[in-house]
């Protein structure tokens, strides 16, 4: 398993849960994406502003997620988000393997290009076969029913998250390695643990590690782990705005 170097984040001054909830929440936020070698995003983590805080749960500074994604049979929620249209959306339960608890997320796009999720506890799509009675009720009222009654889990992803606090912006930053991917109900798997996602979450103005990164020459990249996973792992879907990132960064080769 790769993991952040656990003595560069106990450098950093820990917060809670709580608090990090209440300063940092950004349910509608503008998010910037970058894919880096894991060595890039633990440099990341050494350049911080020295205000910088770790999420800390139980003494713990690194945390397991899974994430099922559910989509229609013609795939409505990739092609729309692929091809960059306005009326886009996305449906995934998460769970935290480590802490407990499992949530159904709806994303969706707000005015001026932010994003707004919304969510409720769930259990696992994957393991319950799909969205609950509850569950499809409540994404229904947000894309709409007829949507929300085609939806079952078609792609699962696990990895490893530290998050941090940028206490002068209440700016969020979570830095995903250990990634995985696993097509449902019974597919492929792909995995990048030489590979880090680094995720800015803020307002609208570019956080200090948004301005760092762009400094040691990265910038923002196209993925989604929904859309690159499901490209990566079929084939003969098209590989969208996401080609970029799965033929430079990710290394996945194109079906011959």
């Amino acid at each position: 398993m790769t993991t952040i170097a656990s003595e560069q984040l106990h450098t950093l001054a820990p917060i809670g849960l709580e608090e990090l909830v209440e300063r940092a929440a950004l349910l509608a936020r503008v998010d910037r994406k970058y894919v880096l070698p894991v060595a890039t995003a633990r440099q990341v983590i050494a350049l911080a502003p020295a205000t910088t805080r770790v999420l800390e749960i139980d003494g713990r500074r690194s945390f397991g997620y899974r994430s099922t994604y559910l989509d229609t049979p013609s795939l409505d929620s990739f092609l729309t988000a692929g091809r960059g249209q306005r009326r886009r959306w996305k449906v995934r339960t998460r769970s935290y393997l480590d802490t407990g608890g499992s949530w159904l997320e709806v994303k969706t796009r707000a005015p001026r290009d932010h994003n707004l999720k919304q969510r409720i506890e769930h259990p696992d799509a994957e393991l319950v076969g799909g969205l609950t009675a509850a569950g499809e009720e409540y994404v229904g009222s947000i894309i709409g029913a007829g949507l929300a009654a085609q939806l079952r889990p078609v792609l699962a992803t696990g990895y490893l998250r530290s998050t941090l606090l940028l206490p002068e912006s209440d700016s969020r930053v979570t830095i995903d390695v250990d990634l995985g991917w696993t097509a449902l109900p019974h597919g492929r798997d792909l995995d990048r643990p030489g590979l880090a996602i680094v995720e800015t979450k803020t307002g609208s103005t570019p956080s200090a590690v948004d301005r760092l990164l762009w400094r040691l020459g990265h910038r923002p990249s196209r993925i989604s782990k929904y859309g690159v996973g499901m490209a990566a792992l079929h084939p003969s879907l098209p590989r969208l705005k996401w080609h970029h990132t799965l033929d430079r960064q990710l290394s996945v080769p194109r079906a011959a």
